[in-house]
């Protein structure tokens, strides 16, 4: 059944930043003094949600830096840097795609709320959304509350949405909500990853796009 509703990730997913993802992830391992450093394909082993089990998994340890002072660094970083950060190849030419076929196109995403809003406009693509969904602080929790909140204020059936994301937890979210899933391995976690949730992986979002149009 074709849908009437995208719910989009958006790092990683329309905006391309897992490359300064890596790079802020390094600046902080060297800022609080861990030895580690990451490529790319090994961090896109350990990413992942909640934030504080990936920051685990990096090898920081709380009993020596607490999760908020290393969560307020990471973003103190990340935010200035992610100016330079472009949208994904076709992401424009997709969401184009997706409004002239009449589909409404919201974001849902991790990221607060105001950070979400300067670096949508920024881009230029605020109009394409119908409204961009964000938590409101920078410990990116999660984002089932959101999205449920917005299908029920907006009468939207789950099953007439497709969540498009790049990471496992984009596939419980959906699950979450009732919507269908959709992920592409272009961003913050490797195929083989995001395979294992059993949802389709498609290499861009265009391939994305053109799944979901086909339906009927």
């Amino acid at each position: 059944m074709r849908p009437e509703l995208i719910l989009w990730d958006w790092n990683g997913t329309l905006l391309d930043d897992a490359r300064l993802g890596l790079d802020a992830l390094n600046r902080l391992l060297a800022r609080f003094g861990y030895p580690q450093r990451y490529d790319m394909a090994s961090y896109r082993k350990i990413f992942g949600f909640p934030v504080e089990d990936y920051y685990l998994r990096a090898g920081m340890d709380f009993s020596r830096h607490p999760f908020s002072v290393l969560a307020e660094s990471y973003m103190a970083d990340y935010i200035p840097h992610a100016t330079a950060c472009t949208l994904a190849p076709d992401a424009r030419q997709v969401l184009q795609t997706f409004a002239d076929a009449g589909l409404r196109q919201v974001i849902l995403s991790a990221s607060p709320v105001d950070v979400l809003e300067n670096q949508v406009r920024e881009r230029g693509v605020r109009p394409y959304f119908d409204r961009l969904l964000g938590l409101g602080d920078i410990y990116a929790k999660s984002k089932v509350d959101l999205g449920l909140g917005y299908l029920h204020e907006s009468g939207m059936d789950p099953a007439r949405a497709v969540m498009i994301g790049d990471t496992v937890h984009d596939f419980e979210v959906a699950r979450a909500m009732g919507v269908r899933c959709m992920l592409q391995c272009g961003g913050h976690q490797n195929a083989e990853t995001l395979a294992a949730t059993g949802a389709p992986v498609c290499d861009t979002l265009g391939d994305a796009a053109a799944l979901i149009l086909e339906e009927r």
